[in-house]
């Protein structure tokens, strides 16, 4: 087994690909590459919500072809994001750190509060917003998108009647 120092076939300190091909296990077609994506390298040019910071790490602004796209999600000390919903997409997050009270439904009538370590599915379609409840600690998620390319629809403050 080598180690780290004998892997001259990665290059990049921010997307890391494996330049030389591996072997299936029928030796007979070459496997796709793996990619390494380093936080310096997290792309903050991806669609947005207000009171939030989206950062995309697998996605085709990265140069990684995938049928999904994931990032990290961070809403700062008593912060809230916009009310929106991400089209056709599920959404799978982790909670990283941090807490967050989610709101969801016609009119936000539905809340949960997920904490560090807790899984969230957010259907496609559903509009919702995340509040940070904490005055001290941002919160962060690693965020799957169930397509390649991140679909955020911001809907109007008052679209709940109570402004969220």
């Amino acid at each position: 087994m080598s180690s780290n120092a004998d892997m001259g076939a990665w290059r990049s300190p921010a997307v890391a690909r494996q330049t030389r091909p591996s072997i299936c296990h029928d030796m007979s077609r070459i496997s796709p590459s793996i990619s390494i994506v380093t936080p310096a390298a997290f792309d903050r040019e991806t669609s947005q919500t207000p009171g939030s910071e989206r950062l995309a790490a697998i996605s085709a602004s990265q140069g990684i072809e995938a049928p999904i796209w994931g990032g990290l999600f961070v809403v700062e000390p008593g912060a809230k994001t916009g009310i929106h919903h991400h089209g056709e997409q599920d959404t799978i997050a982790y909670v990283l750190a941090g807490a967050c009270l989610v709101r969801w439904g016609e009119h936000g009538e539905f809340s949960a509060t997920a904490r560090v370590g807790d899984f969230l599915h957010v259907p496609a379609w559903l509009p919702h917003m995340e509040i940070n409840v904490s005055a001290t600690e941002p919160f962060r998620w690693v965020v799957v998108r169930s397509t390649p390319d991140p679909i955020v629809v911001n809907l109007p403050d008052d679209v709940w009647g109570d402004a969220g």
